[in-house]
């Protein structure tokens, strides 16, 4: 994209979620480390890079997790750059993290996890909803700033993109999971002229490797939860 005057400048960032992960006991893992991407993840990974590969990217940035820097690696070669990373893009905190909390594991009878789930709006079970906007806020607006004029690809999580696509589109943060529009290897593309964002767009270039029971507004099925894949 060319630049306009006056600091009027139109820059894209392209926020990422991940492809499918390698996780075959079911585990909601969170930030925990030795999560990979599958052998279809890696496929996912390369279609991304495929899609994006003609686009004006002169930024290429990811959560430190496993699963964020394989997604972004083949984009960023595909363009030549040097990937950088950066933690606000980290998927966000859970006190579920480690543990089955699928469809049907019984997790929502056990009492341990009452006090957890007391308050769905902020969350009770995790990290702040607005402290997810404001990190990743501030992750996008420098991700902006290193592609003035052109474009950026930011890697991150499913939840972490949603909310702050949610605050974007002045919606309301907490949410039914299932609801979120955010397929693995999904854009969330943000536009801004200068420092303002002018719009939000979703595109699915990996839809159709996606498993059915994980694509946006799916029927849970039991043992497959959406969760894990965040």
């Amino acid at each position: 994209m060319s630049a306009a005057a006056g600091g009027n400048e139109i820059t894209v960032v392209h926020v990422v979620r991940h492809g499918e992960v390698h996780n075959p006991d079911g585990v909601l893992y969170g930030r925990r480390a030795g999560y990979h991407l599958s052998e279809l993840g890696r496929k996912m990974a390369d279609r991304v890079a495929e899609h994006l590969e003609n686009r004006d990217v002169t930024y290429v940035v990811a959560s430190p997790l496993e699963r964020a820097q394989e997604t972004a690696a083949p984009i960023a070669k595909s363009h030549g750059l040097d990937l950088a990373t950066d933690a606000r893009l980290l998927e966000a905190g859970n006190v579920f993290e480690g543990k089955t909390f699928g469809v049907g594991d019984g997790a929502l009878r056990r009492p341990a996890n009452w006090k957890h789930l007391t308050n769905p709006f902020k969350p009770s079970w995790g990290e702040p909803y607005v402290e997810q906007v404001v990190r990743m806020m501030s992750a996008i607006e420098t991700a902006r700033d290193a592609a003035r004029g052109h474009e950026a690809v930011a890697v991150s999580h499913q939840l972490p993109i949603w909310i702050v696509r949610s605050f974007a589109e002045k919606r309301r943060l907490w949410h039914d999971p299932r609801r979120r529009q955010c397929t693995l290897a999904s854009l969330t593309s943000f536009t801004y002229q200068g420092d303002t964002l002018v719009s939000v767009g979703y595109s699915e270039p990996a839809r159709d490797l996606v498993p059915s029971h994980l694509l946006a507004g799916a029927k849970p099925v039991k043992g497959k939860s959406k969760a894990f894949g965040a």
